[in-house]
């Protein structure tokens, strides 16, 4: 049995189990560790596991495992929050760090107050909007307001890659019915090679919008900061809002911003749960 020290964390609700491998040699499996310290009843309860590497490319190495122990690319709430976790536990001084992820290196810039980090704002990365390099089986230049047909059903939707595919749906309203029902059909969609991340969103209007996310892997989340990032590129490709936009979650809100230098930038909090000792067996 391992006794394994972990922090548990969340940006807009969107939890994480945070173990640090800079100075813990722990000989885990991560996918099944995933799986266990996830579970909200016989485990702490989270949405997946990240862990806090050393890096020779950046300043640290984050990796995501999703609560069903699948391996993620990248997790725009969980990078704010691994910020956040690298100055409380003393690894860093610095305001901004580089993250090596698998969608790539990040820059977050991290939010003080005081002597406290609150949030971060973190450059997402250019979009990739190719339909084959997201991937989606169309071959397009962009993926725009395509058809989809799920259980005989024609929808219409925007894919976004942010490092991970994303599936963008706007609806008049955001129902149990509609996230729940169609997320994981939508998912699992033989149009999505690698599988997706829906966004069902809410233009309020052309500053704000509203959304729920079924995410690959780990089903609803309070938050996504990802999805959010491919809600705002697909609000602009769709003419829905313009080039900053808030993101009301279900956690609470993130302000996006898809740049002149076709950077997307996501600000928005970070906060510590709690820490513990995890019996690994």
């Amino acid at each position: 049995m391992e006794k394994i020290k972990f922090t548990k964390m969340h940006g807009c609700g969107n939890d994480y189990i945070y173990v640090d491998m800079t100075i813990n040699y722990y000989k885990f499996d991560p996918a099944d560790l995933a799986r266990k310290i996830s579970d909200r009843h016989f485990g702490v309860g989270s949405d997946g596991l990240i862990l806090v590497h050393d890096s020779k490319a950046a300043d640290f190495k984050m990796r995501i495992f999703n609560a069903d122990g699948s391996e993620a690319e990248m997790c725009g709430n969980g990078i704010r929050a691994f910020a956040k976790f690298c100055h409380e536990h003393r690894l860093t001084l610095k305001k901004s760090i580089t993250v090596e992820t698998g969608a790539g290196i990040k820059r977050v810039d991290t939010i003080f107050r005081g002597s406290e980090v609150v949030g971060a704002r973190v450059d997402m990365g250019e979009p990739i909007l190719n339909g084959r390099s997201i991937p989606v089986n169309i071959d397009k230049p962009a993926v725009v307001d395509d058809e989809l047909n799920v259980n005989g059903s024609a929808l219409r939707f925007t894919a976004v890659s942010m490092g991970n595919p994303h599936c963008v749906i706007f609806a008049d309203e955001l129902t149990d019915e509609l996230v729940k029902g169609l997320g994981p059909k939508i998912q699992n969609h033989p149009m999505f090679p690698k599988k997706a991340n829906v966004e069902f969103v809410q233009v309020i209007d052309d500053r704000n919008v509203k959304m729920r996310v079924w995410e690959r892997g780990s089903g609803e989340t309070m938050a996504c900061g990802t999805g959010a990032s491919a809600t705002a590129v697909a609000c602009v490709l769709n003419q829905k809002t313009g080039r900053k936009v808030a993101v009301d979650v279900l956690g609470g809100r993130l302000e996006i911003e898809w740049a002149a230098d076709n950077h997307v930038y996501m600000t928005g909090p970070a906060e510590t749960v709690c820490e513990g000792i995890y019996y690994y067996a």
